[in-house]
């Protein structure tokens, strides 16, 4: 079967990798000039199943009218005449009851569970330099609380998930020190933490590489700088695709993984997918020899901050900010994440200047993605992993490679 996939970031790439081992003929298009430069460029950098709480959630309202106006706050809605946002609040708002956050909570760790192992088995079957590629580190997920309504709701939080598969602990401060001993100065700031040890981290932009060169080597093609004009559909069924340079390129099966700009490209053929770019904001810090940084990854879960360490580098990651699809660095924010870091890890010492960066986040209103079918025939979704995208990408791959063939797939999840 001649499959083209559309977008080479880590869910495209990792779709490549599964359908090529499943005998497909693989072509990767990407406007970019090389894997993973866009969304899986400098994130989170986790493997977090204990991150499978949805946005949306009875907490939800409450925090963001807390958050309104303040240009540095967790989560930001820009004003802006956006009927495309006003269609994806809505959905949010009816994804906050609690009947819908334990199905979404359900689908998120199941199919998330299930991506982590498929991840485990691929760096046990391309051996240990391929983790050593993008600094794989195995110490878990340390999730830190400040505020003491917050940690009794991650607390609860974790109970469901238990009940889900997942091993999410909650843990107490002096636990949070002995597993993370650098966090002693913010020591009178912490009130818990919960903590999942079989949780990952690394560099997802080195991992999407690595992986590309690996698909490649397998037999899959990567036309990188080549822009895609549209599909090419006939009485609902999707025949390939056509190039900005306008060559055609035909297909039984394509894969639509464009991430945030998956709903304005399927918009033309009257397709409306539930995803808006949620720009979420990073720092990446060379860090000195006497600096006193985290080696666990961690979440602090109140300002919504990641930290992972990759090697040397520290990354700082995290926030969401409803714009569009502006990319524009905002000083503010990016001051933010930086204050953050000092005020829990004051002895840091980074050398030379932070390197800030921004991208798109594909969230939909329920934080599930959309993997499966698409109305149009022979067109398949991808696409909307928002905050998971690497977490989920072997998973939500795997999975649609056995949907394509036919085959049913191995988690339980509300398949497209």
């Amino acid at each position: 079967m001649r499959v083209l996939v559309l977008g080479a970031g880590v869910v495209g790439t990792a779709s490549a990798w599964y359908l090529r081992q499943a005998g497909c003929e693989v072509t990767v298009l990407d406007r970019q000039a090389a894997a993973g430069m866009e969304t899986s460029f400098a994130n989170g950098g986790q493997i977090s199943v204990s991150h499978a709480e949805p946005w949306a959630n009875p907490h939800a309202i409450p925090q963001a009218l807390q958050w309104l106006g303040k240009e540095d706050a967790p989560l930001l809605f820009r004003p802006r005449f956006d009927p495309e946002l006003f269609l994806w609040g809505l959905s949010f708002l009816r994804h906050c009851l609690p009947g819908h956050t334990r199905d979404n909570i359900r689908a998120i760790v199941k199919l998330a569970l299930y991506s982590r192992a498929r991840l485990q088995a691929l760096r046990q079957e391309l051996g240990p330099e391929f983790g050593a590629s993008y600094d794989c580190l195995e110490k878990g997920i340390l999730h830190i609380h400040t505020d003491r309504r917050e940690f009794a709701r991650a607390v609860e939080a974790a109970r469901l998930m238990q009940e889900f598969g997942l091993d999410r602990k909650p843990i107490g401060v002096e636990e949070c020190l002995a597993i993370e001993p650098s966090l002693a100065a913010a020591r009178p700031l912490l009130v818990g933490g919960d903590y999942t040890a079989s949780d990952e981290s690394g560099d997802a932009h080195r991992f999407t590489q690595a992986l590309a060169t690996r698909a490649a080597r397998a037999g899959a093609e990567f036309r990188y700088s080549s822009p895609i004009a549209d599909l090419i559909v006939e009485q609902g069924k999707v025949l390939g695709v056509l190039l900005q340079s306008g060559e055609a390129l035909p297909a039984e099966a394509v894969v639509l993984a464009l991430g945030s700009y998956s709903a304005p490209f399927l918009r033309p053929h009257g397709v409306r997918l539930p995803i808006y770019p949620a720009k979420g904001y990073s720092a990446t810090l060379n860090l000195g020899p006497d600096s006193i940084a985290p080696s666990v990854s961690l979440t602090d879960d109140g300002h919504k901050i990641v930290f992972s360490r990759f090697g040397q580098r520290l990354r700082i990651a995290g926030t969401a900010e409803f714009n569009g699809f502006n990319l524009d660095l905002n000083p503010v924010r990016c001051k933010a994440l930086l204050r953050r870091a000092q005020v829990l890890f004051p002895q840091l010492q980074p050398q030379g200047e932070p390197v800030f960066w921004c991208g798109l986040r594909p969230a939909t209103p329920s934080n599930v993605p959309l993997v499966g079918r698409s109305p149009l025939q022979n067109l398949w979704l991808n696409t909307g992993h928002g905050t998971l995208g690497w977490t989920m990408a072997c998973g939500s791959a795997a999975a649609l490679t056995d949907l394509i063939l036919g085959r049913r797939p191995e988690p339980e999840f509300p398949f497209a």
